[in-house]
């Protein structure tokens, strides 16, 4: 008993968010005996964390085994998983307002939230710190593309049609499609300009080999199903209840439970004073929602006959524009302090207000 107690205290020690599995179980039984929607909201929510750092776990000890090439595109496909699964839930309910303010809470959660925690705990602690001014740009200016491709359905559907109009649907297909392409792309890019990162010694030491980590992601997978079904279909009861909007919750909530693992990492490195990563993992998270997680649903949609358009609301659309324009001119130097990351926090705790109060 003792060696088991010292064992599970040895993994909570390096794995903290492994303790809300507890939340993760009682969702069940909340959700079978009757005991309210707030609670098994509650509890699914955050047993949603746990599972959804399994999956980042799993997903790199499989790049350590398939090799930096094929690594890199596991992890660029499985980043946001747990998201992507609690949208495809949502989806199916019909909460396509939900899954829209989700796509849009991503990016702004990334590219605000974490981008400015990183900046503010690791300027505190180590100063002023420098990161490749040009690979930012380069990533800014994708950021910046992927957002308008976003907004643009949203700018002329009006002239198109309305909003369950034929041509808007195959506008927002056709962009989809451009913009899945252009994710492709970058992959291709990145892969072909990259140099390979070999894992090192103590990393391959370190990772489970092929099979338990299949095994570890499938049922992780499978629990985050699961959780995602308890989560989703609590929602509309809890907005009526609590007067909360599916814009709050899509945008503020479901990105941070699906995400908190990745952005924790973000902001380990820039404690270590390796802002170069922690600003990749925050920026390259936001390149996947927008480039490959928003048009992957929009097709995925139509499975499940509920049509998912890039049609947002114009307030998601302002939000974002402000967010990559003000992480753009942050980042822009290569250089960031514990001010920039204040002011960053400051945009994202603005909107965040702003989406509360919105009806």
């Amino acid at each position: 008993m003792n060696a088991a107690m010292q064992r599970l205290l040895r993994i909570l020690r390096h794995q903290p968010l492994y303790g809300l599995f507890l939340p993760a179980v009682l969702a069940f039984p909340a959700q079978w005996l009757g005991w309210g929607a707030p609670w098994v909201f509650l509890f699914s929510a955050l047993g949603v964390i746990p599972l959804a750092q399994m999956i980042g776990d799993a997903t790199e000890d499989l790049a350590v085994h398939t090799g930096p090439r094929w690594g890199g595109l596991i992890n660029a496909t499985l980043g946001n998983a747990a998201e992507l699964i609690i949208t495809l839930f949502a989806i199916r309910r019909g909460l396509l307002a939900l899954v829209k303010a989700s796509i849009t809470g991503s990016i702004l959660g990334n590219l605000l939230l974490v981008l400015g925690f990183s900046m503010l705990i690791g300027g505190i602690k180590n100063g002023k710190q420098r990161f490749d001014a040009r690979h930012v740009s380069n990533s800014a200016v994708l950021t910046v593309l992927a957002v308008l491709a976003l907004a643009i359905p949203s700018l002329v559907s009006g002239a198109i049609g309305g909003a369950g109009s034929p041509k808007v649907e195959a506008f927002s297909l056709s962009v989809a499609a451009i913009m899945l392409l252009l994710y492709a792309l970058q992959l291709l890019y990145n892969q072909s300009t990259a140099p390979p990162h070999r894992a090192s010694a103590e990393h391959l030491a370190r990772a489970r080999p092929m099979r338990p980590a299949l095994l570890l992601l499938a049922a992780a997978t499978v629990g985050v199903a699961l959780l995602s079904e308890l989560l989703v279909g609590s929602v509309e009861p809890v907005v009526r209840q609590y007067g909360v909007s599916e814009f709050f919750l899509g945008i503020i909530l479901i990105p941070i439970i699906g995400n908190v693992a990745e952005h924790l990492v973000a902001v380990q490195q820039a404690l270590r004073n390796q802002m170069d990563l922690s600003v990749e993992i925050a920026v390259a998270s936001s390149l996947q929602v927008a480039l490959f997680v928003a048009p992957a649903l929009v097709f995925i949609s139509l499975l499940f006959g509920n049509p998912l358009t890039l049609i947002f609301h114009p307030f998601e659309i302002m939000a974002l524009a402000a967010g990559v324009l003000v992480m753009a001119l942050v980042s822009m130097d290569g250089e960031s302090h514990w001010l920039e990351g204040a002011e960053l926090l400051a945009v994202y705790l603005i909107l965040a207000v702003a989406f509360f109060l919105l009806p």
